[in-house]
């Protein structure tokens, strides 16, 4: 993928929401059981959004220039948005109106000393910093412990969706749940494609997934979108077994597009026992691999 055209999204996105809703989930009539379109027509997205068919067509075709608040809350209500889809929505109109350019690589991003030590001032739980791009910018040294396979490759900063997309075999036996995983993966990677569709190294990254791997061809494809939220993430480690761990995480106001997130488990559980058995087998360690550089 050399670019990432914003008409061809505007378009793809616009018309994947509208073939999943059918005249009966909207409260339309059907008109018989033959239609020539999957979902709603346009004229009756254009009904349930109080615009007319001229306008709706142009904004599928790619245009959401101009389109005003009260427009795209409409539309979103029509198409029957969440809310990680109406925030999408209102990312691609925004670039939309916004003057063409060149793409651009985002300013190299370095971590902070004083988030490196919160990082390592939490020691009891992993803890690591990542951007939207899943490159993974610092951890501390649970993190390292826990995250081992993903920082087996040698490539820096180490990638999650590299790990999930391109060494499926390694990301399948660590990501317990995998398959949602991948899919929230690339979700959450065309989100952020609307955000900054020029972003240089979010284009190659796309791009390299892309030419890699036939199931990132097709989530991309899905055009499904994900917010970066908690949650619950089930993962097996090659020394510690199975950890069933909460996440959390949240953005830093003063680093925008960094995200720290954090992975606990309640007192007395299985997970929290595994925990301490990896702080004591980590410690026990020579060296670990670091988001920086990788074992030789």
């Amino acid at each position: 993928m050399a670019k990432i055209d914003l008409r061809t999204e505007i378009r793809e996105f616009l018309s994947s929401r509208r073939a999943r809703i059918t005249p009966e989930r909207a409260g339309l009539p059907a008109y018989g059981d033959k239609r020539r379109v999957k979902g709603l027509r346009r004229g009756e997205v254009a009904l349930l959004a109080k615009v007319s068919v001229d306008y709706y067509v142009r904004m599928e075709r790619g245009s959401l220039a101009g389109a005003s608040d009260g427009v795209l809350d409409a539309l979103a209500s029509a198409l029957q948005l969440d809310e990680a889809e109406r925030d999408h929505l209102f990312h691609l109109a925004r670039q939309s109106g916004a003057p063409g350019g060149p793409h651009r690589r985002r300013p190299a991003v370095t971590v902070r000393p004083a988030l490196q030590q919160v990082l390592d001032a939490i020691t009891d739980a992993p803890a690591w910093i990542c951007n939207s791009r899943y490159d993974v910018l610092a951890m501390n040294h649970l993190a390292r412990a826990l995250f081992s396979p993903v920082l087996a490759d040698t490539r820096r900063p180490a990638n999650t969706a590299r790990f999930v997309y391109l060494d499926p075999e390694a990301a399948r036996t660590f990501f317990v749940d995998y398959d949602r995983i991948a899919c929230d993966v690339a979700a959450k990677l065309r989100m952020d494609a609307g955000r900054d569709p020029h972003d240089e190294e979010l284009i190659a990254l796309v791009g390299e997934l892309s030419t890699r791997s036939e199931l990132f061809r097709q989530r991309w494809a899905s055009q499904d979108v994900r917010l970066h939220r908690s949650g619950r993430k089930r993962l097996h480690h090659p020394v510690v077994g199975q950890l069933d761990l909460d996440v959390e995480s949240m953005e830093l106001p003063a680093e925008p597009g960094l995200l720290l997130s954090v992975y606990t488990a309640p007192v007395g559980t299985a997970t929290a026992d595994g925990l301490a058995l990896l702080a004591s087998w980590a410690a026990g360690q020579e060296k670990l691999a670091t988001e920086i550089q990788a074992l030789s």
